[in-house]
């Protein structure tokens, strides 16, 4: 029997292990990006700029490395940098894990920096906004390429028939975990914050984040005592063997990308996901600026439903996973583009200054989000040739954070052109739409095949 028919010999405790790590790093995605990070670093930038803290319509301007720039750009540009930056590491990173006899110090170490670096946002006080920038940049780097290293475990841990189950829990315990800490830090600002007083408005959100990279480090300790090393593949073995893993991790990165066309399949769906997925995170980042901007909604009902969508998408996940074993991944995942197609459509009716129906979107977002994103995960498990998970999974991440610009660009030019949010919005139906066709398109059971792996009973 070979390889690629052999089902994986994991116990239940490696698997445990595995998900802990989502349950670790949400906590970044979740605490930092999503709520925290943006508002302070622009804070903290425009007193850098001269301007007073609170100070409403401030237009001063930052120098970084003698470029000027307006203060509420400069998180804006970061995100874009790293995006970029990304675009080179992740691939890299992924070879370099597919050559490496232990997974296990590479996913320690990339988790660690970016736990560092996010811990080290404590020293970010007064006008500290370039310390900021380059601990954002390192941390969010670092996220990445630890998530390469993670999703490139799955294989390893779950034969064909299970990997929707154990992906799709993965993903559920992440959205508890993130949720959980999040709840905590909102808990704390709202205790702690006094009326008027915004530097110590600032001060809790930094400690927020601060949180959240102890989070991170401490419980990625349970992935690297809890998962086992497992012995490398034929193709990677010889890899490993042929020399330096650094440097054959650089020249890889050709190779993977001429050798990709031989699994056009394999392109298809990856085409197909980066289309998708590029709604559902455009759905998601745009989400808070379309009940502020357009629906005029309080803050706190903001955060009620980013909680809502939080600790739904942990029950979202379960579900449409338990969903998947009985009909299979893909039609799941075309079932739950349909539902995001249903949202979108809902959000274009939302009635303006209600925050309840904004909150029952969000139930929505959070039912469809976390099981579209894990079974989408597993799908793509089974189309990535034997010792290559690493170089796959690092191209697939960046589909994930690297592309993510179409959506918003889009969202943008309509908005321009119509001026209006909700018709913003709307024309992200294009992205499910053409998604989810390229989906049903792609031949799974072929395509896997193509690749060398064994299909699943149900696809």
């Amino acid at each position: 029997m070979t390889a690629a028919t052999t089902a994986p010999a994991s116990t239940r405790r490696e698997r445990t292990g595995w998900y802990f790590y989502d349950w670790a790093n949400s906590a970044f995605s979740t605490t930092v990006i999503t709520v925290f990070l943006g508002p302070f670093l622009t804070s903290v930038t425009e007193q850098a700029a001269g301007c007073a803290l609170g100070a409403d319509d401030c237009d001063g301007r930052v120098h970084p490395l003698g470029i000027t720039i307006a203060a509420g750009s400069y998180f804006p540009y970061l995100v874009s940098l790293s995006v970029l930056l990304t675009v080179f590491v992740l691939p890299v990173m992924g070879a370099i894990a597919d050559r490496a006899e232990r997974k296990k110090p590479l996913l320690a170490t990339a988790a660690f920096i970016g736990a560092g670096a996010t811990v080290a946002m404590a020293f970010v006080t007064g006008e500290r906004y370039l310390l900021g920038g380059l601990l954002f940049i390192i941390a969010n780097i670092a996220f990445g390429a630890s998530v390469v290293v993670y999703n490139s475990f799955l294989p390893r841990l779950a034969g064909p028939d299970e990997r929707d189950k154990v992906s799709s829990r993965g993903w559920a315990l992440g959205y508890l975990g993130g949720g959980v800490l999040l709840l905590i830090n909102l808990a704390a600002v709202t205790a702690l914050s006094v009326d008027g007083d915004d530097q110590r408005t600032l001060d809790l959100a930094r400690w927020s984040i601060v949180s959240a990279g102890v989070w991170w480090g401490a419980f990625t300790l349970l992935p690297l005592r809890w998962l086992r090393e497992h012995p490398a593949t034929e193709v990677a073995d010889a890899a490993a063997r042929a020399g330096n893993v650094l440097v054959d991790g650089f020249r890889q990165l050709g190779h993977t990308i001429r050798s990709m066309r031989a699994y056009p399949l394999t392109l298809s769906f990856l085409g197909a996901y980066l289309i998708y997925n590029d709604g559902i995170q455009t759905v998601i980042s745009l989400a808070s600026q379309f009940g502020t901007e357009e629906l005029h909604l309080e803050q706190s009902a903001l955060i009620i439903t980013i909680l809502i969508v939080q600790f739904l998408a942990f029950g979202g996940a379960l579900l449409l996973g338990g969903l998947a074993t009985r009909i299979g991944a893909r039609k799941t995942v075309l079932i739950a583009l349909a539902l995001w197609l249903g949202v979108i459509l809902a959000a274009f009716w939302l009635p303006e200054g209600e925050p309840v129906p904004f909150m029952l979107l969000g139930v929505g977002i959070g039912l469809v989000m976390g099981g579209s994103q894990a079974l989408s995960r597993s799908l793509f498990s089974q189309l990535i040739p034997q010792g290559r998970e690493g170089e796959y999974y690092g191209f697939y991440e960046i589909s994930d954070k690297g592309t993510s610009w179409l959506g918003p660009l889009a969202f943008g030019l309509v908005f321009q052109l119509t001026n209006s949010y909700r018709i913003g919005i709307v024309s992200l139906v294009v992205f499910f739409v053409v998604g989810g066709i390229l989906l049903a398109l792609v031949p799974m059971r072929r395509a896997i095949v193509a690749a060398g792996n064994t299909p699943p009973r149900l696809l």
